[in-house]
Formats: structure tokens, C-alpha cells, sequence
């Protein structure tokens, strides 16, 4: 749901991306389950189906079938399980009429019993309160208290008031909760305080404020940027731009450090710009640096909504002596529910800017800051370059300028469908069934996907060219593994960075397949004219999917494996 206001702490739409980058970030915060004393428990969130709002506000309901549940949203958090995350915390919403917080279903039958999770299951903010004062599912804050522990839930996050402790005592005594939940959730929160070493040293962070900052973590950082910024268009290699150009800074995001670390940085909206490091740079301080402040002009003052931002006809009358102009759009930082909005599109005064920097003649590049895809349409076809930073941390401004002048050739690809309309919200693992335009006449028009740029988009400053996939076999049987493999070439005339995707699509299915969907991705570095063949290893499990009667199954028959523009085609034999 790309109007969430949560959109920007997600991996994006889609499963496999979301499984692997949280199996990555749970291996890397507890460390060898937790064994090494810079180890932290992970806490996998937010459990379940949080994205999938109707409206696209935060902690609003979501109707979804057991079958959507099953195929798009419970894999990620199974993924993590194995991989040992120590906690969970829950979706403060409502999935079908139940607030998720008092779904045992969910909590105890699916997440304990089905999918073993042993850790501990903490509450979003005031949640159990909240089933008596928002979703009118209790009574009173006694009974709301009963549900939640009753369906699993082990602690809850109120730091503010302790009438939780109370009410939660008094229902133990009248029988209403059983001692041996209290006795299972407390084992499991001291359980995982012994493994953190809580009991030894309740302070450990006192050793490690000395390990911040660091050089090697601030380069780490830079990379992390680097990888992060995502070239969407390039029209006739206006990027990147020479050194020696004149160039004018304009948009609000030129000089605000918030809109470049987003929400929860140093506070919880990361408007607060008076908490960030002192080296912080803007993307104007970091242009500035790159080619000399002698050859920037700007129009922008310090401070995201300062009405100088926005001043179109400042902005033209200061273009007329310049090469390009470098327009920085989107959103400054927000989070949860002050995030909420109820139109996609960019504000006018942002558009605006657009179009007045167009009238000039002057080439535009959009560096667009944003923690969701903002629509562009209206303005997509003015200009000539089209750099994604979304928030990509402390170092997103010398990312950009990086990117911009040809210091870093940009390989980043979207994780999501970035779309061209509200009613264009199609997700890139459709059904053909959603492609469909037109059914008249007995003539169907399949041209329903069609975002402003497709998911799993980037450019470069390089072009790669695939051959032929190759298969070890036209048939895949019972459980053998089958090895797709491609080579790739580097076609340009420098270095670059390139991501290969690999998806499948079932021919034919119980129910109807989805166009395509990604089961695998490797990233590679290929020189100027180097080639490098990519083998990928698929099976069985990699092709199932969650059929009419809630199993995961793989069908026998028909499947096509697609790289860029090849494909191949094989058999799955049971």
C-alpha cells in the first residue's frame, strides 16, 4: 500500500526481497544466537499483514483471505523465525474485524504452534488499552488486558502507565488469566535477558558509546548510500553532469538534513534537526564541495518548509546562467500516523518547481528524497534525470553528489512498483487477471501493469547485455535441483555494478498463477567489456505456492524462467 505511512521501514512489495533482507538483518543483529557480547535481540515487525491497510493510514484495518496471509505475508516472518529472531512485536491494526493483538489464532495457533516461534511477543505502543478505546472489542481495560495475554501476548509496551501490572494482577486472581500463561511469558522474557547477559551487566551499552562514529562505520555508511540511490532515467546521458558545469540547487530537500535521514532518526518523526550530528551534510553542502561553491547557485534557505523552497519564479529568474539544475523533491521525515496522507502526488508547490524549471530550457534532474513513491507523473516527462535517494541515512548528500558527478555509477534497483497513478497500484507479481483493460467483443486488451517504472528498475552509467539462459535440464523431478544460468556482459565503457533477477512464472495452475514472480538475485561487478556467467539453483519449493485448500504445494507441469528479456521454459515432474 504505497500511501502507508510505514512504507519506508519495509523492504518493499515484494516477499522474497522481504525474507531475505530480514533473515540478513536478524543473522546480523544476534550474532551467533546471541552468544557474542555485541550481540542484540532482533525483533521481527510487525506481525501480521501491517502494510496491507484498506485505506493506507496507519493502524487502520485489513481484509485479506487466509490464502493472501499464507502466500505474502507469513513467509518473511517463518524465514526470520529460523533464522532466530528473539522477538516480535504486533500490528496494532485489525485483520477481517480482529485487532491482531487479540487474535489468538494468530498469535498462539499460527506464530507459536504452526511456525514454532519460542521468543517473546511484545505489544506496539498502548495496544492492549487500545482494544477498549479504539476497536471496541473490550469493555473495560481489565478485560482488554485478558484478551491480549490469553491470545499471547507476553509483554506489553506501556512505559508511561503501570495500571497494566494491575489490572493484569486482579485478573489472575479472579481466574480470568491462568498462572501458567503468566508463568509462560515471564520465562520467556528472562530467558531471553539471561542470553543477552542482562543479568550480569544491565548496562552494556556504556561500552559500546566508544565504538560510534567510527571511520570504518561511517564509510560503511557511505556504501550503504552508494548502493541505496536508484537512476530512473537518464535521457540522453545527461548524467552525470560535468564537474565544470554551473549548476542551481532548488527544492525543499537541498538543504534539510531531515529529509535525508527520515523517520526514527535521533528522534521519533526525525524532524529535530537540533539532534543530528554536527558533520551532517546537505545535498547543497555536498554539491558545493564536489565541483566548488563557485559554480552552485541556490535559491533554497535552511529548513524543509521555508517558503523560499518554493518560490518558483525565484527559481527561474536564477537559472539563466546555468548548465542544469538540480531540483530536490519529496517528502521531508515523518513517521506512524502523522505520515498519513490522502493523496499520493507531490504537493503543487513541489510540481510547480518542476514545471518553472522546465520553462527555462535548462536541463532538470530530480533527486527525488522521499520514504514512498510520490507521484510524478505530471512532471516525469520534464525532466531529463531522475535520481531515487529515498532516506538513505547520515550519508545520502554525498551519495547524491557522488552519483550526480560521476564519482559512483549508481546500481541500485527499486523494490517496489513505482506507480503512475492512484488507480495504477498494481503490483508487479499480478495475476493476468489484473492485467486485463478491456474485455469487449471477445477481445481482451492486457496492458494493466503499466507503474511509471516497473519494480526491480536501475539504471547505470554502463549497459549489460544477457545471453541465452541455460538449464541443466528441461525437467526438474521430485526433489533434484535445477541450475538456471546466464551470461552477462558488460557493454559500456566503464565499471559497473549490476544486479541479475531471476523470476518464474507457472503456465498453468489450480488457481491462477501469478505473471511472474522473483526467486533469486546476485549482484556483480563486471569491468568495461568484462563477462561473467551467473548460476542460479532452483527446486521445488521455489516454484510452490499456497493453493485453494491452504497448502503450499508445487503443481506438476509447464514453468518459464525469465532474465531480463530471455526465458527458457521447463517441465517440474512430481
Amino acid at each position: 500500500q504505497p500511501l502507508w505511512s510505514r512504507f519506508p521501514e519495509t523492504y518493499g512489495e515484494d516477499p522474497f526481497i522481504g525474507k531475505t533482507m530480514g533473515v540478513a538483518a536478524v543473522t546480523a543483529y544476534e550474532e551467533d544466537g546471541l552468544k557474542k557480547p555485541t550481540a542484540v535481540a532482533s525483533c521481527m515487525k510487525h506481525y501480521l499483514a501491517y502494510s496491507a491497510s484498506r485505506t493506507g493510514k496507519d493502524r487502520t484495518p485489513a481484509y485479506i483471505p487466509e490464502i493472501e496471509l499464507r502466500e505474502y505475508y507469513l513467509p518473511q516472518f517463518r524465514a526470520a523465525i529460523k533464522a532466530g529472531s528473539s522477538s516480535i512485536m504486533i500490528n496494532s491494526g485489525e485483520i477481517n474485524g480482529v485487532p491482531v493483538h487479540a487474535n489468538k489464532y494468530l498469535l498462539t495457533d499460527v506464530l507459536r504452534k504452526e511456525m514454532g516461534f519460542q521468543g517473546v511477543i511484545v505489544t506496539d505502543w498502548e495496544d492492549i488499552v487500545r482494544l477498549y478505546t479504539r476497536h471496541f472489542v473490550a469493555s473495560s481495560p481489565r478485560e482488554a488486558v485478558v484478551m491480549a495475554i490469553n491470545a499471547g501476548i507476553d509483554m506489553s509496551m506501556v512505559p508511561n502507565n503501570f495500571s497494566f501490572a494491575d489490572l493484569l494482577k486482579e485478573a489472575v486472581q479472579k481466574g480470568e488469566v491462568p498462572m501458567t500463561r503468566i508463568d509462560d511469558a515471564v520465562r520467556r522474557i528472562l530467558t531471553l535477558k539471561m542470553k543477552l547477559g542482562l543479568f550480569d551487566n544491565p548496562y552494556p551499552e556504556q561500552a559500546a558509546i566508544a565504538n560510534f562514529g567510527k571511520p570504518e562505520y561511517q564509510n560503511l555508511a557511505l556504501d550503504a548510500a552508494h548502493e541505496a540511490m536508484t537512476l530512473l532515467k537518464n535521457d540522453n546521458a545527461v548524467l552525470p553532469l560535468a564537474k565544470s558545469a554551473k549548476v542551481l540547487v532548488g527544492g525543499p530537500a537541498a538543504q534539510s538534513i531531515s529529509a535525508l535521514n527520515g523517520c526514527w532518526s535521533y528522534t521519533w518523526q526525525g524532524k529535530d534537526e537540533r539532534w543530528y550530528p554536527s558533520d551532517s551534510k546537505t545535498i547543497l553542502q555536498t554539491i558545493s564541495e564536489k565541483i566548488g561553491a563557485g559554480n552552485v547557485i541556490t535559491t533554497t534557505e535552511k529548513g524543509y518548509d521555508s517558503p523560499a523552497n518554493f518560490d518558483a519564479e525565484k527559481l527561474k529568474a536564477a537559472a539563466a546562467n546555468v548548465d542544469a539544475i538540480v531540483l530536490c523533491i519529496g517528502e521531508n521525515a515523518y513517521a506512524e500516523s502523522p505520515g498519513n496522507t490522502t493523496e499520493l502526488a507531490l504537493p503543487d508547490d513541489q510540481l510547480n518547481l518542476v514545471k518553472a524549471a522546465a520553462s527555462t530550457g535548462k536541463p532538470v534532474i530530480l533527486v527525488l528524497v522521499e520514504g514512498r513513491p510520490r507521484l510524478i507523473t505530471s512532471v516525469e516527462p520534464l525532466a531529463k534525470g531522475i535520481l531515487m535517494a529515498y532516506w538513505s541515512g547520515k550519508k545520502t548528500g554525498e551519495a547524491i553528489a557522488d552519483v550526480l558527478f560521476g564519482d559512483y555509477n549508481p546500481n541500485g534497483k527499486l523494490a517496489f512498483s513505482y506507480p503512475r497513478s492512484m488507480g495504477e497500484m498494481v503490483l508487479y507479481d499480478r495475476k493476468p487477471t489484473e492485467e486485463v483493460r478491456e474485455i469487449f467483443n471477445e477481445n481482451m486488451t492486457m496492458d494493466g501493469y503499466k507503474p511509471l517504472f516497473p519494480f526491480g528498475w536501475g539504471l547505470s552509467y554502463t549497459t549489460f547485455e544477457y545471453g541465452d539462459i541455460q538449464l541443466s535440464s528441461n525437467q526438474l523431478k521430485g526433489d533434484a535441483k535445477l541450475k538456471v544460468s546466464v551470461t552477462v556482459k558488460n557493454t559500456g565503457s566503464r565499471a559497473g555494478k549490476h544486479t541479475i533477477e531471476l523470476y518464474s512464472h507457472d503456465l498453468f495452475a489450480s488457481i491462477t498463477p501469478s505473471m511472474q514472480r522473483l526467486r533469486a538475485f546476485r549482484k556483480i561487478s563486471l569491468n568495461a567489456g568484462e563477462t561473467q556467467t551467473v548460476t542460479f539453483e532452483i527446486d521445488k519449493n521455489d516454484l510452490a505456492f499456497v493453493n485453494a485448500q491452504l497448502k503450499t504445494i508445487t503443481e506438476p507441469g509447464d514453468f518459464e524462467v525469465m532474465i531480463g528479456n530471455k526465458k527458457a521454459k521447463f517441465q517440474y515432474i512430481k
